[in-house]
């Protein structure tokens, strides 16, 4: 029976919030019992007590079971029904779709912890956190594991997806080493990263993330090859860091392909070649060739850094020189877009946020988990990549540079 409310007594507040989320738990257990039974109607092509000659099965009774939702924990009934068929038995138990038989919460509750596990409270709190949503409704460590556990499936079919409609222009290659404590022990596990930006409209994309033994040249090529088998076959820019092994699997995948060495990195090796008292001031000079406002500045800046240098730390000069023009190669594009192109650091931001996020989780039951980790900072939504500076400036550019390299044969004017 419907209460009355102007005769009810809500002297406080936690006594007028419990009426009003009594209510709408009501109305939310009616709502999802009229959508299961209008679905049921559909499937047998007639409602309620109705005949016709449209019947295609009939009702048989129903079934009560728990399900959770964003408003708490409901006890629902459920129809059953049998429906007509084709086969030997010519009939067919009939099923939800919308609450399917052993759902017990919606999509909308998992993907609150979900998120709550990647945000860095491990699965004995989420439980907690979440009590004040979901009252009166289990949700136990094992449960939160299991529901936390259906990444791995979102991840496997992520990592093996075609990338040919992404069209992937420029990509960014980095390797990175998570620490992670497995059972008591800090382990180190190298990661090999990849990300890429669409011609179409500058966005970033999440390509790759896999655990290797190593960056060598093989383990490279496992990546590089998996991208071009996927459809990532018209990459026109690279930027990588200094790694050998890397740049030889990107150039034996895409020969064409143009390299621009991350500038973080390689100053990060002249620091190397070098005594401390002189990092400040090798560090202005460095600055002033990939700060240059223009390529013939930044060749000029390139050209009096090595006379100032190569008495004093010829070590350094040489380790400069290694890098040649691939470090110079954003000069060649945009400029709006040189900021973001000439280093790996979106890589390396990744690697931070992942570091931040294990810090609460105290250890990991394997490898396998920190990498799965990562991939769930990206599916949840947690980390976004937005769009790279300059993005209105790719079309024409990457067009331009495809028919150069021979990847299409005519240009599109209109881009």
């Amino acid at each position: 029976m419907k209460k009355n409310i102007t005769e009810m007594a809500l002297p406080t507040r936690s006594e007028r919030k419990e009426f009003i989320e009594e209510q709408l738990r009501e109305r939310v257990r009616e709502w999802i019992e009229d959508i299961v039974n209008d679905e049921l109607d559909q499937t047998l092509g007639i409602g309620w007590y109705e005949r016709g000659e449209g019947r295609r099965g009939y009702r048989n009774g129903v079934r009560s079971r728990s399900f959770t939702t964003s408003s708490g924990k409901h006890t629902i009934d459920v129809p059953r029904g049998l429906y007509f068929e084709a086969g030997p038995d010519g009939k067919r138990e009939w099923n939800s779709r919308l609450v399917p038989r052993y759902a017990r919460r919606t999509e909308a509750v998992e993907d609150a912890v979900m998120k709550s596990y990647l945000c860095g409270i491990n699965t004995r709190k989420v439980r907690h956190a979440l009590a004040p949503l979901l009252r009166g409704a289990a949700l136990s460590k094992s449960t939160v594991s299991r529901i936390v556990a259906r990444l791995k499936e979102q991840f496997e079919a992520w990592r093996k997806r075609d990338l040919s409609k992404e069209d992937i222009a420029i990509l960014f290659l980095d390797g990175f080493v998570l620490k992670i404590r497995l059972g008591g022990k800090v382990e180190r596990i190298p990661v090999l990263c990849a990300m890429g930006v669409r011609a179409s409209d500058g966005g970033r994309v999440l390509l790759a993330l896999e655990i290797r033994t190593s960056e060598s040249t093989a383990a490279w090529r496992a990546v590089t090859e998996s991208l071009a088998a996927r459809g990532v076959t018209k990459p026109v820019l690279a930027a990588i860091d200094g790694n050998d092994a890397l740049h030889a699997a990107v150039k034996e995948s895409w020969p064409w392909i143009e390299i621009q060495r991350c500038t973080a990195h390689k100053l990060e090796n002249l620091y190397t070649h070098a005594p401390r008292r002189h990092y400040e001031q090798i560090e202005a000079d460095y600055h002033a060739i990939v700060y240059a406002e223009s390529e013939a500045e930044a060749r000029k800046m390139y050209a009096r850094f090595k006379d100032k240098w190569h008495k004093s730390c010829p070590e350094v000069v040489k380790s400069l020189d290694e890098a040649g023009d691939e470090l110079l190669t954003f000069f060649r594009w945009p400029a709006e877009m040189w900021k973001m192109i000439r280093t790996t650091n979106c890589i390396e931001r990744l690697n931070e946020e992942f570091r931040r996020r294990v810090k609460t989780q105290g250890s990991l039951p394997t490898t396998d988990a920190g990498v799965l980790l990562l991939f769930g900072l990206f599916a949840c939504g947690i980390i976004y990549l937005r769009r790279i500076d300059g993005w209105k400036e790719i079309i024409p550019i990457v067009q331009v540079k495809r028919y150069e390299h021979g990847l299409i044969k005519t240009l599109d004017r209109a881009a």
